[in-house]
């Protein structure tokens, strides 16, 4: 039997236990969707492959761009509990996206969403998906389809954007190559913080396992720090300085 698309209805009122600041606390519906335009996006478990690599960066790396667009926050939603779903958000690096527990599976049960991983030894788990919802109202809906395995299609952080602002500009993803106690890469992050650009960090040198031949491999130098650009290479330090000019 499909799984019901709930467009048009309300989400369900569920009071959940989640864990912040070493405590469990209860946290209602109401809280997380009344008065506010939220993304939510439900998936089968922390630490699992694709929820780990995929589903939730994603979503964490477009979360400034969806309150670009009009969207108050983006929830993740999981049938885990408080003390895992803390854990995994720390461990992903994801502190845009507010992580929700649905210990019990009231909530993906009340979407009609929860489904029998037992076969796997998941027991009840949520199935995948992705929603927008207006003052508890869900907007739109999409469910990944009834197929074997785990499918992600149509749950995933860029098809919701799409829909919110087919025109939405992405961001830019910076990545630097750098070395600790480097002063020229020390500069170069703090030039990209003024400007309140987010980065990743690749720290090259002793115990990191990338030397200067990898990094003359990747971008054709040796030094650092090394700039991308989305895809582009912008160099050193003093690029970075003519890229912004």
């Amino acid at each position: 039997m499909p799984f019901e698309n709930k467009e048009g209805q309300n989400v369900p009122d569920v009071t959940f236990m989640i864990r912040r600041n070493n405590q469990l606390l209860p946290v209602t519906t109401d809280e997380i969707f009344k008065g506010k335009t939220v993304v939510a996006f439900s998936l089968p478990g922390a630490y699992t492959p694709t929820c780990s690599s995929s589903h939730v960066p994603h979503y964490e790396q477009l979360t400034e761009t969806f309150k670009q667009n009009g969207v108050d926050d983006v929830v993740c939603f999981s049938v885990n509990d408080g003390f895992v779903m803390e854990a995994w958000q720390k461990e992903l690096d994801a502190p845009s996206v507010t992580f929700i527990a649905d210990g019990n599976g009231d909530f993906t049960k009340g979407m009609g969403l929860l489904v029998d991983k037992s076969d796997i030894g998941f027991g009840p788990r949520s199935w995948r998906y992705s929603m927008l919802v207006r003052d508890k109202k869900i907007v739109k809906m999409f469910i990944e389809p009834e197929k074997p395995g785990d499918p992600f299609e149509v749950s995933d952080a860029r098809t919701m954007l799409n829909y919110i602002n087919p025109k939405a500009e992405l961001p830019h993803f910076v990545t630097v190559f750098a070395r600790e106690g480097c002063p020229h890469c020390i500069a170069a992050k703090a030039l990209l913080k003024e400007r309140g650009i987010k980065f990743e960090v690749i720290n090259t040198g002793a115990g990191s396992g990338l030397t200067a031949r990898t990094l003359e491999a990747v971008c054709g130098r040796s030094t650092v720090p090394q700039i991308f650009i989305g895809s582009k290479h912008i160099g050193g330090r003093e690029d970075l300085e003519k890229y912004f000019a």
